[in-house]
């Protein structure tokens, strides 16, 4: 591994080869293709009409969308953002303390823990009950 390191080193940079019928050289594989472009890109934008200028800033912009598109991080992002607004949404609905007098969703937590409670054998959600002294009235 180290002698062909060193032997790399001591070479020296690579030459290109020439290029024929290159007037002028392009960036990317344009450079390396023995083949001239039909059109050169970018085109000289002083040099065209405001409608052709807004033809090629469209197709630009197509292409930069096209390039730069991500579509699975994309998705992965729009599910994060529906995972957690959901689990806001169910956790302030249910299971957070308002610190109020009425709590504003009594009426879904009761439902819901309602329903919950019918398919397991122990009760966990107890609505809260004033706690009331009993009198000598209520026992009679």
């Amino acid at each position: 591994m180290f002698p062909t390191l060193i032997r790399r080193l001591a070479a020296g940079p690579p030459v290109a080869p020439k290029l024929r019928n290159a007037t002028r050289a392009a960036p990317g594989i344009y450079a390396n293709s023995r083949y001239k472009p039909k059109k050169v890109w970018p085109p000289d934008f002083s040099k065209l009409s405001g409608k052709e200028q807004f033809r090629f800033e469209k197709r630009y912009k197509r292409r930069v969308r096209l390039a730069t598109a991500r579509p699975r991080w994309d998705k992965y992002v729009r599910l994060a953002q529906l995972g957690s607004v959901t689990f806001v949404l169910v956790y302030s609905v249910l299971f957070m303390d308002w610190n109020t007098e009425k709590q504003p969703f009594e009426g879904i937590r009761s439902r819901f823990w309602g329903a919950i409670g019918t398919f397991s054998s122990e009760r966990r959600y107890q609505g809260q009950q004033p706690d009331l002294p009993t009198t000598t009235a209520d026992q009679k």
